[in-house]
């Protein structure tokens, strides 16, 4: 860590308490936090160990942000979003330089929950933010650090989604959004109860064509929660639905978006999603202090891709009229045997997920004396069973003038893909917090994980798939706390978790046979899983009008896996690889306050993420790469892809009891490309956005709400990776390819409670 980062935050959490000593007011510190995966419990916030935040259904409100992944932007320290899809609805989500996202290659690194049951994906851990509707979420807590009692990928720590009841969210609400890039969104939710029975439904729709060219999007949702409350048992039978298009056109050459900010480089890149889960949750109260929280569920997805790419094959050597793999030599065939015409310039990429997850947990939570102190303890088990059918083929097309690829050629048995995948999770995990004294607080937690991931080929090509992986690990932690004084509380915490090769990665893993992702496996070779060690300390207090904290970090990830990139247009095509070791570590301190009466906050994190172990890297596309396209990367080289420091400030004004005018400013620092590991070619330049909102009660029953995204309008960039744009257009050389920022824009809603 930096000394200066170290000293920063000393400073930084002494000033402000000794400016809280000043106020005499009571420390309300009291907030419903989850501690596993769908288990609540009202704590207090001085006694948690760790960095936690925690929002509302306010904080998510869709008026205020564009989907779940932006109002978690907004409101959480540490936590930043790129374009690496370049669709609002698919954006990598970064926290204290772990990831997730929706992207099969990216390393996953958080684990996310919603009403206890894990949504990262079978196949590559992926989470699929499109399929959360952000208007049912009812709170969502992030735990920052390796937390082990949130199970595989809580590297860098697990966000807890607690959607709606008929109990949390009464009342019928029905409501319509309108305003740049066409986009349409309209909504009907409904909840209510009898003090026994409850019940909730959403149902809503999005339609919009996209800031970029050909880049359309449709989703919807329909969620429904039925819910009994009793004397000593509660139900919760939570549903779900969703179906989404959308199109994310991804990083475009630098050299074309100079001359065009809307410009794409090929298209179409679209996925559809659907989902269907669906989950039971029953609290059995034994005893007023103690109680059985069980919960099993279901879920599918099935994801269908068409990726339209540059084409790596070439005319003939020795026949220009007839296509040839790379070395010019080898006549490509199509299922017939017959050799394909050399006019096909490009190709599409045509993928099929079939994914299905199943299982369950069972958490025994209670509370008790312990040596004559006061003790709160769970235990849990917790099973799941995954299972991934994936199927693609290859097409020849031709680019038009839009370098739309036209999937009218004919398929390439040879690439054709057929593999089947099963994994089984299984954990036991225990925690403990107990009250040392009346200013120290002790927590105590462990998880044994063991992981199996079976493959099998299914095309009858691919046998060297074929193979079974077993991974298994006993994860501890332990936290203390401790109150300074009755306005200032201290924690300092240590932490295990770890992440198990995906199928993605173990079905990638050759360098002899690279693949191009997510379209083709060809041997699976074992990689390492990835274990995250974490130590974190901290100071928080305040009072009725500010509260404050600052915390110190570091984890340090052993076998850290990431894609060595052989080619493909933007560098899609390579195999997954354990480098070595990693290390993440920063600082993070927020302020939040009421003043006049305006509410407002502000926060800063700076991260410092690199390698701790040098490897040689494959960057084909790298001006710096030798003959073989390898780079060195040394010890101490920084991770692409992640902003070195971040300051989030906003503020909420009421001049008047019925509106409400706010303001969100976010600033992010550059980052280096991913595929640039070797820190060569600089970084993408930093950036300062500042949007809108206002909200008019106009009636008890009528409300309307506008909003202004990047209100001064400017252009930049969230992500950046290396390729080759002379592939498709010929005479730009620079291998930066960028994510460009949406430019300024508005809508206006109006919300009708009936």
């Amino acid at each position: 860590m930096r000394p200066f980062g170290a000293c920063a935050a000393t400073a930084l959490a002494t000033s402000v308490a000794n400016a809280v000593d000043r106020v005499s007011v009571n420390l309300p510190v009291v907030t419903v936090v989850a501690v596993a995966p769908g288990l609540y419990e009202s704590r207090d916030a001085r006694t948690i160990p760790y960095d936690t935040r925690w929002l509302d259904r306010h904080d998510t409100d869709p008026t205020r942000s564009t989907g779940l992944a932006d109002a978690l932007d907004r409101d959480i320290p540490g936590i930043s979003l790129n374009a690496v899809q370049g669709n609002p609805w698919q954006p990598d989500l970064q926290y204290r330089g772990y990831t997730a996202s929706p992207l099969l290659g990216t390393p996953q690194g958080l684990a996310i929950y919603q009403d206890g049951v894990r949504v990262n994906e079978v196949f590559g851990d992926t989470v699929n933010w499109d399929l959360i509707p952000s208007r049912a979420v009812d709170g969502a807590t992030l735990s920052a650090g390796a937390s082990p009692v949130f199970g595989q990928n809580a590297l860098g720590g697990a966000i807890d989604l607690r959607t709606k009841t008929g109990f949390s969210a009464p009342g019928t609400r029905i409501g319509r959004e309108t305003g740049s890039f066409g986009r349409e969104t309209s909504f009907l939710e409904s909840g209510g109860n009898d003090g026994g029975l409850g019940y909730y439904v959403l149902g809503d729709r999005m339609d919009e064509r996209g800031w970029r060219d050909l880049s359309p999007s449709h989703a919807r949702h329909s969620l429904g929660a039925f819910s009994f409350r009793g004397d000593r048992l509660d139900l919760d039978l939570h549903l779900a639905q969703a179906r989404t298009d959308l199109t994310g056109n991804g990083a475009s050459p630098a050299e074309l978006l100079r001359q065009r900010r809307a410009a794409i480089f090929t298209a179409p890149d679209e996925t559809s999603n659907r989902l269907s889960q669906a989950s039971l949750t029953g609290t059995w109260r034994l005893t007023d202090r103690s109680s059985l929280i069980v919960t099993a569920f279901t879920r599918r997805v099935r994801t269908r891709s068409y990726n339209g790419d540059t084409s790596e094959y070439a005319a003939c050597n020795d026949d220009a009229s007839i296509l040839c793999g790379e070395d010019g030599r080898d006549a490509i065939l199509d299922a017939r045997g017959t050799p394909v015409s050399s006019r096909y310039d490009a190709i599409a990429n045509l993928g099929m997920r079939r994914q299905r997850a199943r299982g369950g947990s069972a958490v025994l939570h209670g509370a008790t004396r312990l040596f004559g102190r006061d003790n709160t303890f769970f235990l849990g088990v917790d099973e799941r069973r995954g299972s991934v059918g994936y199927t693609s083929e290859q097409r020849v097309g031709l680019l038009d003038e839009a370098r739309h690829v036209a999937a009218d050629g004919p398929a390439i048995p040879s690439e054709a893909v057929a593999v089947h995948a099963t994994t089984r999770d299984r954990a036991a995990f225990v925690s403990d917090r107990l009250r040392l004294s009346s200013d120290w607080t002790l927590d105590l937690a462990a998880r044994f994980n063991r992981t199996r991931v079976s493959i099998a080929d299914r095309s009858g090509r691919n046998r060297a798939l074929d193979g079974g992986h077993t991974f298994s690990r006993f994860n501890p932690s332990v936290g203390l706390s401790w109150l300074l004084s009755r306005r200032v509380s201290a924690f300092a915490s240590y932490s295990e978790s770890t992440r198990a090769p995906t199928p993605v990665e173990l079905t990638c893993a050759d360098e002899e046979a690279p693949c191009r992702l997510p379209n083709d496996f060809v041997s699976d070779p074992p990689l390492k899983q990835v274990v995250a060690r974490s130590v974190e300390a901290g100071l928080r207090g305040g009072g009725a009008v500010l509260h404050w904290d600052a915390s110190l970090y570091r984890s340090t990830s052993a076998h850290d896996i990431v894609f060595q990139t052989t080619g493909g247009g933007l560098s899609n095509r390579g195999f997954f690889a354990n480098v070595g070791d990693t290390r993440r570590e920063g600082v993070q301190a927020s302020l939040r306050g009421r003043w006049a009466g305006i509410d407002w906050h502000m926060a800063y994190a700076y991260l410092r993420a690199r390698f701790l172990s040098g490897f040689d890297q494959i960057s084909a596309h790298h001006p710096d790469a030798d003959a073989d396209g390898v780079v060195t990367v040394k010890r101490g080289d920084d991770i692409p892809g992640l902003p070195r420091h971040m300051l989030k400030v906003g503020a909420d004004w009421s001049p008047t009891p019925v509106v409400t005018f706010g303001i969100d400013g976010r600033f992010s620092s550059g980052q280096y490309l991913r595929g640039d590991e070797i820190n060569a070619l600089g970084k993408t330049g930093g950036y300062a956005l500042f949007d809108l909102d206002a909200h008019w009660q106009v009636t008890p029953r009528v409300q309307i709400s506008a909003r202004v995204e990047n209100l001064l309008d400017r252009r930049y960039v969230s992500f950046g990776v290396l390729g080759n744009p002379s592939s498709v257009l010929p005479g730009l050389n620079d291998p930066r390819f960028l994510g460009p920022g949406a430019p300024r824009a508005g809508w206006l809603s109006i919300t009708l409670s009936l």
